[in-house]
């Protein structure tokens, strides 16, 4: 594994260190593609499950429970072993035409051409400044992959007593993280009449003695240097205020395709992710895609695994010249 900017061609580059892409590394190094280079632009790779420090992980490929850093450490190791060349710290600054790829790591700009491109980038939570929530912009306001990276990477504290906003699976592990690390949410809020998923957000909420307010949106944070206090609505139109020190927004995954939307490839205008066909391959036939860039429900990371593995065989089959051409 390097972390050194590589200025080369290889057959197949993969954009994402995640259970997606280094699962499809991993098939095609098995499958006999010779020069597999996987990108990523943090310092260690595994994606996500990184900082989830809890289980259950790593069924569906080890037939074993692991917590998220374990997992992610074995996957990295699973394709390493397979002769998969993983750069880090190395960031796809364009897409271009026939696989043409800009990069930018800390020894500066480069470019790598590759006979086919996968793109594997995964999603992101919806920000605030997505969600149209007014109010003062203080300290204390995250979502759920920058808590579990500043509690599991980090080992920082950034909030005590927040508020936590969705009830998606993706909740239920924001709730555990702030179990582990000592932390009190104040209340569970959800818009809906019902909750977004009906386990395991009941069973979390009563388990750790947390309200779950229903019919319930947030008006407006307050607070001067972190949050003071959350102004909050009901279906009914009565508000209410809630003391907390923080705000923890959770789930309204969408795809994480800022490169796409920045390239050739073309794109659906209303999920944000890059059209495909049956095969994944996108308008660009030198471009594949698999995981969560595709907008579905959230795949946990088994099903991710699963995605990248079956799109590495299409590709596979697509370098070997058999590979339907259309549609």
């Amino acid at each position: 594994m390097s972390d050194t900017l590589k200025y080369d061609i290889c057959d197949v580059a993969i954009i994402g260190g995640g259970p997606s892409g280094l699962a499809a590394a991993t098939t095609l190094k098995k499958s006999g593609v010779e020069r597999v280079v996987v990108l990523d632009r943090e310092s260690v790779a595994g994606g996500v499950p990184r900082h989830c420090g809890h289980p259950p992980f790593g069924i569906v490929e080890y037939k074993r429970i692991l917590s998220g850093p374990s997992y992610a450490k074995k996957i990295v190791k699973t394709a390493i072993t397979a002769g998969v060349d993983i750069w880090l710290k190395t960031t796809v600054t364009s897409l271009g035409n026939e696989g043409r790829l800009t990069l930018i790591s800390p020894d500066g700009p480069g470019a790598l051409e590759a006979n086919r491109v996968l793109i594997a980038t995964g999603a992101r939570e919806t920000p605030r400044s997505a969600r149209m929530i007014s109010g003062q912009r203080p300290l204390g306001i995250y979502n759920t992959g920058a808590l579990q990276s500043m509690i599991y990477l980090k080992k920082r504290v950034p909030f005590h007593r927040p508020l936590v906003v969705g009830t998606e699976i993706v909740s239920f592990s924001a709730l555990f993280t702030c179990r582990k690390a000592g932390i009190t949410p104040v209340a569970l809020v959800e818009e809906n009449k019902k909750t977004s998923v009906m386990w395991p957000i009941g069973y979390g909420t009563r388990l750790f003695g947390i309200p779950l307010l229903m019919n319930t949106s947030i008006l407006s944070i307050q607070g001067h240097e972190r949050v003071e206090m959350v102004k909050l609505s009901d279906k009914d139109g009565n508000e209410k205020d809630i003391n907390c020190d923080g705000v923890l927004f959770t789930g309204q995954f969408i795809p994480e395709s800022s490169l796409v939307r920045m390239s050739h490839l073309h794109i659906n205008q209303i999920t944000g992710e890059p059209i495909v066909d049956k095969y994944g391959r996108c308008s660009d036939p030198s471009y594949y895609a698999a995981g969560n860039v595709l907008f579905n429900p959230v795949k946990v990371a088994g099903k991710c695994w699963r995605a990248g593995q079956a799109t590495a065989q299409w590709i596979v089959k697509d370098l070997m010249g058999t590979a339907k051409r259309k549609i």
